[in-house]
């Protein structure tokens, strides 16, 4: 049986992203008969617990294994180069391109302007590179989600800001959303959101659905008609179901990928974090247009197309055979 490490980290500060994309994936190798181990640090808002709820243990130091998969934007090549003396194979999960990696493959999933080269001087030439939406980290319920979706009106409405929503995304839109009727609201958060209980009482009140750090997200995604959410590998996910979304830009790192999205029509960019106000969500709110969502539904099934879905478990069992 091969053994693999994952490390990754979850917090109120960095979000959850991580650590739930690398979740997919450990599921993935555990039915192709791999032991599977999580590294976290114990982080105000980690995830360690929901991890340890999924099946996986958590250590708190290196072992030997055959392959350590790293998803963690602290660390580049002298960290790796030191997880090299416990680690037959290195796997590195990035989406910045700000530093170079000592690894044998690269897993970038996002869609930027020149995706395909802007590694090349980052990594060594024998690292084998796996980029784009070609290589969205999926789990089976979205695939199953795909094409689900005929948009005739607005009437369910998801709002999903980050695990961690650090800027209050949510309050918001919530506060945004008085005066509108949809007949059904999903408002989803993280463990790591520190205005969680504030979140469900006004859910409760209003009633509103409230769904708190969720294994189900492409259930609901499935379901809506119309997404309030933060950039992301979470808009991607939305893109791969359709789901017509504005996004928000709660991140540097989600800066360009946003952007370069709606460049090509996949969703709504309402821009940084701290010019989007409760007022720019009532005027999206104002304006939905059924043509206009179908459109960006279309497009985002389009850039998200694959003949296979999560071809990267193939590159990753061909790594360590």
């Amino acid at each position: 049986m091969k053994k693999v490490i994952i490390v990754a980290d979850a917090s109120t500060a960095i979000g959850s992203g991580h650590v739930m994309r690398c979740l997919t994936i450990a599921h993935s190798l555990v039915k192709q008969q791999c032991e599977v181990k999580f590294l976290m640090n114990d982080l105000p808002g980690n995830l360690i617990e929901f991890v340890e709820k999924e099946g996986f243990i958590n250590i708190s130091s290196y072992e030997n294994a055959d392959l350590y998969i790293i998803d963690h934007y602290e660390m580049g090549a002298a960290q790796e180069r030191l997880i090299r003396k416990f680690a037959k194979k290195i796997m590195i999960i990035d989406d910045l391109a700000n530093r170079e990696h000592d690894c044998d493959l690269l897993l970038d999933q996002n869609v930027i302007p020149h995706y395909e080269t802007r590694y090349d001087s980052l990594v060594n030439e024998n690292c084998m590179k796996l980029l784009g939406p070609k290589y969205l980290i999926t789990r089976k319920e979205f695939i199953q989600a795909r094409y689900q979706r005929n948009i005739v009106d607005v009437q369910r409405v998801l709002v999903f800001m980050g695990g961690s929503d650090p800027s209050a995304e949510t309050l918001k839109v919530l506060e945004a959303l008085r005066g509108f009727y949809f007949s059904h609201i999903d408002v989803v958060v993280g463990n790591g959101n520190i205005h969680k209980e504030e979140i469900k009482q006004i859910c409760e009140g209003r009633g509103y659905y409230y769904h708190q750090q969720i294994n189900y997200m492409a259930d609901l995604m499935s379901k809506a008609d119309f997404s309030l959410g933060a950039g992301g590998a979470t808009a991607w996910e939305r893109c791969y179901v359709g789901l017509p979304s504005a996004c928000t830009i709660v991140a540097e790192n989600q800066r360009i990928g946003t952007m370069y999205a709606a460049d090509l029509g996949a969703c709504v960019n309402l821009g940084w974090h701290e010019q989007v106000t409760i007022e720019t969500y009532r005027d999206v709110l104002n304006n939905l247009s059924m043509n206009e969502l179908q459109t960006i539904s279309d497009i985002g099934h389009k850039i998200t197309a694959n003949n296979q879905p999560n071809p990267w478990l193939n590159e990753i069992l061909e790594l360590i055979r």
